[in-house]
């Protein structure tokens, strides 16, 4: 079994250049990927490489930033992309609190909007959250229901929020930081927190892993976060892969 990218902008400009090639070396390397989205434009962009590419998937939505521009409309032609095969989820959606390129109470609209969005459309989705952690545990606790699960792309919270994002159906995905030598709580909390909720990614092409920090990231480089998970559990590499694999495969609903 090869790692899972569960989160991946293949579609960013970063990748313009060489996107046939970074593509070849993801398909090499991985046994699946998942695109997310950040607005109506990439949440297409993301079905149509999704759709050339067997093992790879898509997910749709608008991330925090891009909240400002939410209208009903494109949430409605959002919901009708993820009609489509190969779009698993609803996302990115969320908060974000450390730029703040959309006002706070128009990211909590949204974010809002899109999980009762995915709990209608029965689909997972993915949650952004930068410097947000009160308030993105409140909405999801407003919004609790049997239809509501999905993923904490990116996790930067402590071992007591990933306990309480578990109880409301959320598996906690690790990223290239995990590995950041100065990472200490992030490290206690993977290490802590059961395999069984467990996923990885790489969130490409931003937050390269050592050790090619400083460069591009891409899918491939998503094995230096399971060999970070299985340092910090004791466990082996092939054994962090095969389980997260399989945590992947379950909130997404692909089936092999």
């Amino acid at each position: 079994m090869k790692p899972f990218d569960t989160h991946a902008h293949l579609y960013d400009k970063a990748f313009d250049r060489d996107r046939d090639e970074v593509m070849a070396r993801t398909l090499k390397a991985l046994d699946y990927v998942v695109i997310p989205s950040e607005n109506y434009e990439t949440s297409l962009k993301a079905v149509r490489l999704a759709e050339s590419y067997a093992p790879v998937f898509a997910a749709v939505g608008i991330h925090p930033h891009e909240t400002k521009n939410g209208t009903e409309e494109i949430l409605q032609k959002i919901g009708d992309l993820a009609g489509s095969s190969k779009v698993k989820a609803i996302g990115e959606i969320g908060l974000d609190y450390h730029f703040f390129y959309s006002d706070k109470e128009t990211q909590k609209k949204w974010f809002g909007k899109q999980i009762e969005l995915a709990k209608d459309l029965d689909l997972p989705f993915l949650i952004h959250d930068r410097e947000a952690h009160g308030d993105t545990l409140a909405i999801l606790k407003e919004h609790k229901s049997s239809r509501m699960r999905g993923i904490m792309h990116c996790f930067s919270g402590s071992f007591e929020m990933a306990k309480e994002l578990i109880k409301l159906g959320f598996y906690i995905s690790f990223a290239g930081p995990l590995a950041f030598p100065n990472s200490r709580r992030l490290k206690e909390a993977a290490r802590d927190i059961p395999l069984e909720y467990l996923l990885i990614e790489t969130d490409s092409p931003y937050l390269t892993p050592p050790p090619n920090r400083g460069k591009r990231n891409e899918p491939a480089n998503v094995i230096y976060v399971a060999e970070e998970i299985a340092r910090l559990k004791g466990l082996t590499v092939e054994k962090v892969i095969e389980e997260t694999g399989k945590n992947g495969m379950h909130v997404y609903g692909i089936k092999e």
